[in-house]
C-alpha cells in the first residue's frame, strides 16, 4: 500500500509509503482520501497525525502523470478533505516536503518539522505553478512578500527559517511522538487556512518579484504566472483563487517548456554510471590535485568539500604560495556568502596540504591533473605521479581538449588512467564529463562515477575527439559566430540575439570573461590538422595579437573600463570590416532570427556527429552537457531536445539549404540524415556498435 493507517490510542497514524520520496501519484492520492474516509467514521479520534517513511515526508506529484490528462482524485480535492475533516490533522514532517508535500502540510491543521527539513514550492522550475493550493495557503499563512520569495523562485526553505516565518509551528526531533503528545485544544483552536482573509495586498512586492524573475528566469512563463496567483490571493476569495491556480497549472503542464524542464529533470535524475560498467570503483580517502590555478584549486575545494583529503601539488615554492591564496580566495568567497562556517574551514584546513614534494601524495588513492593545457607538460606530471603514487590509484586527466589515448600511452598502465573533465568553478558547476580512453579500465570508470555522486556532480560519459562533447559544440558555436561576425554583424548584437533565445550571455562576453587568449591557443593547436577547404575566420587571431584578451585586461571583444561591465566599443566594428575587406567578403546584414537560426544549426549538427561516432551515448547525455556546462536554456530542455521540438526531417531541411552555401561547413551529419529517414527521434537514436 502507498499509503497506511492505523489507530493508536486516540490519534490517527496515516503514513505515505512510495519509495523514494513518496511522490504523490495517484495511489497516494487515492489512499489519501481514504483515509479520511477512514477517519470521519472512526470512533474517538482526536487527531490524524500524516508522516512521510523512508527518508522524506512527501517530494511532490508524480510529473511522469503531467503528460497525460488529470485523473481523480486530484489533489486540491483530497486536500480541501483533510481541511473539511471533522477531525483535525497534523503534518508531521521530515527530510523534503516539497510542492504537493508543502501543500498537504499547509492543508492540515498544525505543521511539524524535524531538524533539517526542506520545505518549498519549486514547481516554477518544471515549468508549472502550485496546482493543489500552494499559491492561495502560503500567502494566507505568512504573507504576500514571503510567499512570492518562495513561489517565484521554486527555492525551499529549512525548518527553522520555515518556524521564523509561520510556516511550521513547531520544530521537534521526533515529530510523530510530539504530535502525539500535543494539547489537542492547541489544534482545534486553529482555523484552517481555506477561510482566512487573504494577505494585505502589496504592489510593490508584486513588482519586485516580477523584476527578480524577469532577471533570474527571463523567457519563462511559469514564474510569471505564478506571482499573478499569488498577487490574486490579496483581492480575491480563496475559491476563486483556487480555481484560477488549478486551471492555470493544467495549462502549464501541457506547454513546450514544461515538457522540456520535466525532461532536463528526468535526464539528471537518470545521469549513473551505465548498466554495462561491472567493477566496483576505488574507496577516495585520500586525493593529490595537480596544480594549484584558478581550476586546480576549484577541484581541490570541492574534494575538501565532500570530505576527501587533499594534496594539492605544485612545481616550486612560488607555485605552492599562489595555490594557498587561490583556495584562501574560494574559502573567503563561500564564508563571505555563509556557505562555510568557521569551524568547517578549520576541518577543510586540516585536510589540506600544499606541496611540491610529489611523495606527499604517496598514500593517494586518486590524482587528478589539472596542469597547463600542453601534452608535453601532463606526461611530464604522470611519469612524477607514478614513480610517487601507490600502483593500484587512479589516475585522471582534466584536459579540456587533449587526446586521453595519447596521455594515457605516457603511462606504464594505461589503463588506470580516466578523463574526468571539470568545469570552472569547479566546486560549484554541476557538470562533470568522465572520458573514457581506449585502455581506460572498468574500474576507474566506476571510480569516476562513484566520486561524481560523491560531489553531487552530474557525470556524462564521453568518448575521445578534441574537445569530447562539450567543447567540441562550443568550438562549433565559436566558429559559427565568428562567420556571422564577418559576414555582417558584431559582438553585441550576436550576444543579444542569443540572451534573447535564452543564454545568460552570448558567446563574445563569455569569451571576454574566460579569455581569448585560451580560444587561440587551441585555434593554433588545431591548425596543422584544420581542412584547408574549411573557411577560416582570422578576426580573434587579430584580436589576441593587439592584446585585447578580455576582461583580464580591459578590454576584449569590449571594454571594461576599471575593472567594471562591459561598454560598447566601436573600434570592433570597425576591426570587422577591416578584415571583411580584406577578406573580400560582401558584407549584408542580418537578423537575431537569422544569427539564433544559424547557430543553433551549428551546434545541433555537430551534437548529431558526436553521437553518429559514438562519443556521447545518447541525446540526454548531450543535453545535460549544454544545460549544465555551456548555459543552453534548461527551460528548452537542452541542445537535442530542443532539435526535437521541430524534429530530424525539419533540421535537414535547413541543413541542406545551408549546404549549398557551404558544403563543408554545413554537411548534415548521418545522424540527422538516418532520423529523419527512419522518422526517429534525436531521443531514440543510438551510437552504432
Amino acid at each position: 500500500m502507498t499509503v497506511t493507517f492505523r489507530r493508536e490510542g486516540d490519534a490517527g497514524l496515516v503514513e505515505l509509503a512510495n519509495p523514494p520520496v513518496n511522490a504523490m501519484g495517484l495511489a497516494v492520492r487515492q489512499g489519501l482520501m481514504d483515509a479520511v474516509t477512514w477517519a470521519e467514521n472512526e470512533p474517538g479520534l482526536s487527531r490524524v497525525i500524516v508522516s512521510g517513511k523512508g527518508r522524506a515526508f512527501a517530494a511532490g506529484g508524480d510529473a511522469r502523470e503531467f503528460d497525460g490528462d488529470p485523473v481523480p482524485p486530484h489533489l486540491p480535492d483530497v486536500l480541501d478533505a483533510i481541511e473539511a475533516s471533522r477531525v483535525p490533522w497534523i503534518a508531521a514532517a521530515h527530510g523534503v516536503a516539497l510542492g504537493g508535500g508543502a501543500e498537504l502540510m499547509l492543508a492540515c491543521r498544525y505543521r511539524i518539522a524535524a531538524p533539517g527539513t526542506k520545505i518549498g514550492l519549486p514547481e516554477v522550475t518544471l515549468g508549472v505553478v502550485p496546482g493543489a493550493g500552494g499559491t492561495q495557503r502560503l500567502p494566507r499563512l505568512v504573507g504576500l512578500d514571503t510567499a512570492l520569495d518562495m513561489i517565484a523562485t521554486g527555492k525551499p526553505v529549512g525548518a527553522a527559517d520555515a518556524q521564523e516565518m509561520g510556516l511550521v509551528d513547531e520544530v521537534a526531533d521526533d515529530p510523530v511522538t510530539h504530535a502525539m503528545g500535543l494539547d489537542i485544544a492547541l489544534v482545534q483552536d486553529r482555523p484552517v487556512l481555506s477561510t482566512l482573509d487573504g494577505p494585505a495586498a502589496d504592489d510593490a512586492a508584486v513588482e519586485k518579484a516580477r523584476a527578480s524573475a524577469e532577471k533570474r528566469m527571463r523567457g519563462q512563463i511559469a514564474p510569471q504566472k505564478a506571482i499573478d496567483l499569488v498577487a490574486l490571493s490579496a483581492r480575491s476569495p480563496f475559491g476563486e483563487g483556487l480555481a484560477q491556480e488549478r486551471a492555470t497549472f493544467v495549462d502549464l503542464r501541457s506547454t513546450e517548456q514544461a515538457r522540456a524542464l520535466r525532461h532536463i529533470f528526468f535526464a539528471e535524475r537518470a545521469a549513473k554510471a551505465p548498466d554495462w560498467l561491472d567493477a566496483e570503483p576505488r574507496e577516495i580517502g585520500k586525493a593529490a590535485v595537480v596544480g594549484g590555478g584558478t581550476m586546480g584549486a576549484g577541484i581541490a575545494y570541492a574534494l575538501l568539500l565532500a570530505g576527501i583529503g587533499v594534496t594539492l601539488l605544485e612545481t616550486d615554492a612560488e607555485g605552492v604560495e599562489r595555490a594557498k591564496a587561490n583556495i584562501g580566495r574560494i574559502m573567503d568567497q563561500s564564508a563571505k556568502r555563509g556557505l562555510l562556517s568557521v569551524d568547517k574551514r578549520r576541518r577543510i584546513e586540516a585536510a589540506l596540504t600544499v606541496t611540491d614534494d610529489y611523495g606527499a601524495a604517496a598514500e593517494a588513492d586518486l590524482a587528478i591533473e589539472a596542469a597547463f593545457e600542453s601534452m608535453e607538460v601532463k606526461k611530464i606530471v604522470f611519469a612524477a605521479l607514478e614513480k610517487a603514487l601507490p600502483a593500484d590509484s587512479v589516475l585522471a586527466t582534466n584536459t579540456s581538449y587533449l587526446d586521453v589515448n595519447v596521455i594515457a600511452s605516457g603511462v606504464a598502465d594505461p589503463s588506470r588512467l580516466v578523463g574526468l573533465h571539470f568545469f570552472a568553478p569547479a566546486h560549484i558547476m554541476k557538470l562533470l564529463e568522465i572520458v573514457q580512453g581506449d585502455e581506460t579500465s572498468h574500474h576507474a570508470l566506476a571510480t569516476g562515477f562513484a566520486l561524481a555522486k560523491r560531489l553531487r556532480k552530474v557525470p556524462v560519459l564521453s568518448g575521445v575527439c578534441d574537445g569530447f562533447v562539450g567543447n567540441r559544440i562550443l568550438a562549433r558555436y565559436r566558429e559559427a559566430a565568428d562567420t556571422l561576425l564577418m559576414d555582417g554583424t558584431n559582438p553585441w548584437e550576436l550576444d543579444e540575439a542569443m540572451v534573447e533565445f535564452g543564454y545568460a550571455m552570448g558567446p563574445y562576453e563569455a569569451q571576454d570573461l574566460s579569455g581569448l587568449d585560451i580560444a587561440h591557443a587551441n585555434r593554433q593547436r588545431q591548425a596543422a590538422t584544420r581542412d584547408p577547404n574549411r573557411r577560416y575566420i582570422p578576426i580573434g587571431d587579430r584580436m589576441v595579437a593587439e592584446g585585447r584578451l578580455g576582461k583580464k585586461v580591459g578590454v576584449g571583444w569590449y571594454r571594461y573600463p576599471g575593472g567594471g561591465g562591459k561598454v560598447v566599443d566601436p573600434l570592433i566594428e570597425d576591426l570587422v570590416r577591416e578584415e571583411a575587406h580584406f577578406a573580400k567578403v560582401e558584407r549584408r546584414e542580418l537578423s537575431a532570427k537569422d544569427i539564433r537560426h544559424r547557430l543553433v544549426l551549428a551546434m545541433i549538427n555537430e551534437a548529431a556527429d558526436i553521437l553518429a561516432e559514438g562519443i556521447a551515448q545518447t541525446a540526454a547525455d548531450i543535453d545535460l552537457v549544454t544545460v549544465f556546462g555551456y548555459g543552453f536554456p534548461r527551460w528548452r530542455g537542452g541542445l537535442m531536445h530542443f532539435a526535437d521540438t521541430f524534429g530530424p526531417a525539419a533540421v535537414l531541411a535547413e541543413l541542406r539549404a545551408l549546404e549549398a552555401e557551404d558544403p563543408i561547413v554545413w554537411k548534415p551529419s548521418a545522424a540527422i540524415i538516418e532520423c529523419a529517414e527512419e522518422g526517429m527521434a534525436f531521443a531514440e537514436y543510438r551510437p552504432h556498435s
